[in-house]
């Protein structure tokens, strides 16, 4: 992901990253895409694994997708119409007024947002549309949601990247100068194993500043725990809440 002060989080998981990270459901992007006022040109920032990139693709005639981080442009989806460039969001190097659409996944909480916002009104054509989406804290049932409550909260609270609490805030609290359009609420939901669920889990960052911080992996010892009522083939649904935030470049 990238920041104004070009901060990556997310090389050390890159592989990890397209392997485990949940995939955003076709119809987030199917009403986003009904605002939209065309369908040349569309722009990832912060690409990271090029999954929102590779979505992008099957709508668009050319995407751009943009990270800082070699690693995880490496294991990007390869796509022929997409092009990928190692370059910060705040610089994307793309033509003024020529992007019907920017977007934004799981990333923006990174970015130095003023500088952000400038260039996406520069490079969104009149009535061009931005949108910015992210997962917050998943949900599966009382019993384990205070469990991992407690392992998010309490074992990790000191690694999490102060960034993070804008996710936990569902951006609402950040400036979003664009036409805003109200959205529906969106939610992913999975059917997922134990082992695949604490396989996404060891992608989140404060994971990785513990490990290196401490030396000892904590979803080992979250893992027995959640082992104690969660059988190792019972799948369970994981829901993740959606965040949307969609605006048109008003100029």
């Amino acid at each position: 992901m990238s920041s104004g002060t070009h901060k990556d989080y997310f090389s050390f998981a890159s592989g990890n990253y397209s392997k485990f990270r949940p995939v955003y459901p076709p119809e987030l992007f199917e009403w986003i895409y009904s605002h939209c006022p065309g369908f040349e040109v569309a722009l990832d920032c912060g690409t990271g694994n090029g999954q929102v990139a590779a979505l992008l693709a099957t709508k668009f005639k050319t995407v751009y997708a943009t990270d800082i981080s070699e690693n995880q442009l490496a294991e990007a989806v390869k796509m022929p119409n997409i092009i990928y460039r190692l370059e910060p969001a705040e610089n994307p190097s793309c033509a003024g007024s020529s992007v019907d659409l920017v977007t934004v996944a799981q990333a923006l909480h990174w970015f130095n947002l003023p500088d952000f916002y400038n260039s996406v009104k520069r490079i969104l054509k009149p009535g061009g549309i931005l949108a910015v989406t992210g997962y917050v804290f998943p949900g599966i049932d009382p019993e384990t949601d205070i469990i991992l409550r407690s392992f998010y909260d309490g074992t990790l609270g000191d690694y999490w990247p102060p960034e993070r609490k804008l996710i936990d805030d569902h951006y609402r609290t950040i400036p979003f100068p664009f036409d805003e359009i109200a959205s529906p609420d969106f939610t992913m939901a999975f059917d997922w194993t134990l082992s695949r669920f604490v396989a996404y889990l060891r992608t989140w960052s404060a994971v990785n500043n513990f490990i290196k911080t401490i030396g000892h992996d904590p979803v080992i010892d979250l893992e027995k725990q959640l082992a104690a009522s969660w059988n190792s083939d019972e799948k369970r649904k994981v829901n993740f809440p959606l965040i949307l935030r969609v605006g048109r470049n008003d100029r």
